[in-house]
């Protein structure tokens, strides 16, 4: 026997035997690191958690992943922060690999089953509940979702069945229980969608195509379906804020970057027409309005707006009778909306046809009933028409209620010539043209003095009699605005005109 050969061998097992236990020894620290690390991370992440804190427990339950990646605790762990985030779609592989690390990991299966429920994949969650159902026959919660994933599989079968056949009603009916069952679910919100596009109801598309937005990863279609519906309704603020949305995603998207710039040319154009009328440059909005119906004649709302804003405009520019024929033709394309009903109301008011104006006023009163300007609109041309019964100022100097002082100064005098009494030789006619005279005098007064005409247009008559005695007095106390009557003085009055 070869004792040196011997010797050697059992010097090398003896080596190898002390690596062995240094290895070991040098293991297990490691070993003991990585658990004290992971239990930190999944203690400072529960009580994060607790707190609310969710970005921040979210973070350590990514570094006990990373630590360990075969701890199913972690990964479940992990998932319930994404679902406390709102984030189901992150928390699905989650799940997954907790299922895959622990395949009898209830608490897991009966969780992502709800997730694909939600979601609408129902054969998926069929499958999850009856995982948890075999060991745990008796589970209630397993057994009523179970029952739910059976029925959704048979709703959305009669969804789309009925889509099919143009039942678009029923198609709705159906869908209103799928989406009940299964909010998360992009592919039914956006079929009821087009359905209720079919029957005529974009703004209810509206709402079912928005949430699919954040249900979908990169759902640029969905942005531009959105954009393309608030643009036709007329809502271009919305419309921009949408398709500006999309080109976040691809600012290259040909359909949206194509969208995007007509969008912008009409919103700006619109904007500019408000700034030009709070400027009150009333005559460059009217052509600004114009200018959006040459743009977009095919998109109803748009006429509908610029006729509404025009007619607007005219009752600013004190143009009765334009202002009338826009404003009525506004109202025949928008039957309901009040402000165009108000503003033929002060069109009619400017054409002194005070009946129709009170009508128009108690219409817009009907669709709007809280609104202050129509409320107090309807009070003046109640007092204006109930004035007009009376003494109209205006009328007696055939002007209109937007004349300037010379041209009432004009009417005046032309009128004061004709009707002096001198002009006149029989008692009867003396009396009547003296009447008449009157009239045109106060007239005159009381529309060349700026608080008096104010006050006569807000529906109150300055020289009427029992307006003065509620208010004390008027022109030293009497109707007339001079301190004489000149017909009563006796004796002949005569008047010279220059």
């Amino acid at each position: 026997m070869d004792w040196g050969r011997l010797t050697g061998l059992s010097g090398v097992l003896c080596s190898l035997s002390l690596l062995s236990v240094i290895m070991d020894l040098q293991l297990d620290g490691v070993l003991g690191a990585t658990r004290g690390e992971i239990e930190y991370h999944l203690e400072m992440g529960r009580k994060l958690l607790a707190a609310g804190q969710l970005a921040e427990a979210l973070s350590h339950y990514h570094s006990a992943v990373d630590v360990d990646s075969k701890n199913y605790l972690t990964y479940y762990k992990r998932a319930a922060v994404f679902l406390a985030m709102g984030r189901s779609r992150s928390a699905l592989p989650d799940l997954t690999r907790a299922i895959q690390l622990k395949p009898d990991f209830l608490a897991a299966r009966m969780q992502r089953g709800n997730i694909l429920l939600k979601q609408g994949n129902a054969q998926e969650a069929h499958d999850d509940f009856e995982a948890v159902l075999r060991p745990s026959p008796d589970h209630a919660d397993a057994l009523e979702q179970l029952a739910k994933a059976e029925d959704l599989e048979e709703l959305q079968e009669d969804a789309r069945a009925a889509y099919h056949q143009g039942n678009y009603g029923g198609a709705i009916l159906a869908l209103e229980r799928v989406i009940e069952i299964s909010p998360w679910d992009p592919e039914m919100r956006e079929l009821r969608a087009d359905c209720y596009l079919r029957t005529g109801d974009p703004q209810k598309a509206i709402q079912d195509l928005a949430p699919t937005t954040r249900l979908r990863n990169d759902n640029r279609a969905a942005f531009l379906k959105l954009s393309l519906l608030h643009y036709s309704l007329g809502e271009h603020h919305e419309s921009l804020n949408q398709v500006r949305e999309c080109l976040k995603l691809d600012q290259d998207d040909k359909d949206c970057l194509g969208h995007y710039k007509q969008v912008k040319k009409l919103s700006k154009q619109l904007d500019s027409a408000e700034e030009l009328i709070q400027g009150e440059r009333c005559q460059d909005a009217i052509e600004k309005y114009e200018g959006v119906m040459k743009a977009e004649p095919h998109v109803p709302h748009y006429t509908n707006l610029a006729k509404e804003r025009i007619c607007f405009c005219l009752v600013k520019l004190k143009s009765a009778t334009d202002a009338i024929d826009v404003c009525s033709e506004a109202h025949q394309r928008d039957p309901r909306n009040a402000k165009i009903l108000r503003d033929r109301a002060e069109a009619f008011i400017l054409n002194q046809d005070y009946e129709k104006a009170v009508e128009d006023y108690q219409e817009a009163q009907e669709f709007d009933g809280d609104s202050n300007d129509i409320r107090e609109g309807l009070e003046r041309a109640r007092k204006l028409l109930k004035l007009s019964r009376k003494r109209d100022y205006y009328k007696i100097l055939g002007v209109s209620r937007a004349a300037n002082k010379q041209e009432i100064i004009k009417a005046y005098r032309k009128l004061a010539q004709q009707w002096h009494p001198d002009n006149f030789q029989s008692e009867n006619e003396k009396k009547e043209a003296e009447k008449k005279f009157i009239d045109i005098a106060s007239a005159k007064e009381v529309l060349t003095d700026p608080e008096m005409r104010q006050k006569f247009d807000a529906g109150e008559d300055p020289l009427d009699p029992e307006n003065q005695q509620q208010q004390g007095g008027g022109h030293n106390g009497h109707a007339w605005p001079f301190p004489f009557n000149p017909f009563e003085s006796g004796g002949s009055f005569h008047f010279k005109f220059q």
